[in-house]
């Protein structure tokens, strides 16, 4: 039997501008500033564009988007990549603005993919969304060992709509996420450390993420909780941020 040849490995051109867009609901959501000052910081040091906007409506969410496709469409620099940061409390599908009125997360999605932001067609668009995705919570299953510590072709000619996109959700559908009142969530805050210490391909960080996202243990209500994210991507190469 052969051995089979191992995968060539294709890479984003991240030679070009890197842009990030936050929109984030402070109101009732203690914490928020811990999570906006890591995520700039994470910006900063990966080279993004960073554009933070606080208490936006469900209006707002996707004009800012709009807003955000529309700058990118009119430069003349290319651009490599785009982070779109959502935050928010949330039911499955929907974010909840600082008005208190749903939007679709699919409507804000549908923004930037490939055939409607000429700017990013074919380069990675990366969405980071911290919000609640249900009502249930999960107490965990016990494992045993270890200890538990606290917190196509060559050159196609086109692409497909959806893809080059990769969700990232601070936790699985149908759950709550969680946030500490001073110190911030524990997604966005491990998301940072990991994304600021570590290099390899984003999937592998994000594999980084989830495992030190499994392993810590949350109380809440006096009740220890489980939360780990969930990751959904359409990349058709490797993503490099370092």
């Amino acid at each position: 039997m052969s051995n089979p040849r191992p995968l060539e490995e294709e890479v984003y051109d991240m030679s070009g501008a890197r842009l990030a867009l936050t929109l984030c609901v402070t109101k009732a959501r203690e914490g928020s500033e811990a999570d906006l000052d890591a995520l700039e910081r994470m910006f900063r040091q990966l080279g993004f564009e960073s554009t933070m906007k606080r208490d936006p409506t469900a209006q707002q969410f996707q004009e800012e988007l709009d807003n955000f496709r529309q700058a990118m469409d009119a430069r003349n620099d290319p651009i490599s990549c785009a982070f779109v940061v959502l935050m928010a409390h949330g039911l499955e599908g929907r974010l909840k603005g600082e008005d208190g009125q749903m939007v679709e997360l699919e409507n804000l999605f549908e923004v930037l993919n490939n055939k409607n932001c000429r700017a990013l067609r074919a380069k990675p668009k990366v969405y980071i969304v911290q919000a609640c995705r249900g009502e249930q919570r999960d107490s965990g299953e016990r494992v045993s060992g270890g200890d538990i510590l606290m917190l196509t072709k060559d050159s196609p000619e086109t692409i497909p709509t959806y893809t080059d996109i990769l969700h990232v959700y601070s936790t699985v559908e149908g759950y709550i996420a969680y946030r500490h009142d001073k110190e911030g969530s524990c997604f966005i805050q491990t998301l940072v450390d990991v994304f600021t210490e570590r290099s390899g391909p984003i999937l592998e960080l994000l594999t980084e993420v989830t495992r030190r996202m499994a392993e810590a243990e949350l109380i809440q209500e006096g009740k220890p909780r489980k939360v780990n994210p969930e990751i959904q991507s359409t990349l058709r190469k490797r993503l490099y941020l370092q």
